[in-house]
């Protein structure tokens, strides 16, 4: 199961270890990527946003998981009721992949539906695991990373932005 960390208020860095530590409740064997400063997409009037991709197995159903993530989330300053659709946030946990699966649940698609045009969510999710490949098509991942254009994603600490 892989999930995908974005935020861009407040001490992101700080918010994603100790979101990172919360998962422990109900996440095994969890390794997170290296941390990436990204350019915001959709609403460009906010500051850019680190990301990061997180992995390991969990005995939650899907929609279980979306609850613990949400909670997470919301532990952490994140709520929903009163943000900008696509504006800045304290957290935003999204579920990328669980397994092999591919569903179509209320509140809940899995593959993220996002996730072959966004370089934000696919360049840490492939330093987790380079193999991956979409469960729809069987195309790895790293084909539709090569394939997009800039989006401005950087390693934190190394320049850019």
């Amino acid at each position: 199961m892989f999930l995908g960390f974005g935020g861009n208020v407040g001490d992101t860095a700080a918010i994603f270890r100790s979101a990172f530590g919360a998962l422990g409740a109900f996440l095994e064997g969890p390794r997170m990527s290296s941390l990436y400063r990204t350019k915001p997409r959709y609403r460009e009037d906010q500051p850019p946003f680190l990301n990061a991709a997180v992995s390991g197995r969990t005995r939650l159903a899907p929609l279980e998981l979306l609850a613990a993530l949400q909670a997470v989330e919301a532990g952490h300053g994140r709520d929903r009721s009163r943000e900008v659709f696509k504006g800045p946030r304290t957290l935003d946990i999204d579920i990328l992949l669980y397994g092999e699966a591919v569903l179509s649940l209320p509140g809940l698609d899995v593959p993220h539906p996002g996730l072959p045009e966004r370089l934000f969510a696919l360049v840490p999710l492939l330093e987790l695991s380079p193999g991956l490949r979409d469960p729809r098509t069987g195309k790895p991942f790293a084909e539709f990373a090569s394939a997009l254009p800039d989006q401005g994603i950087y390693l934190e600490g190394e320049g850019g932005l």
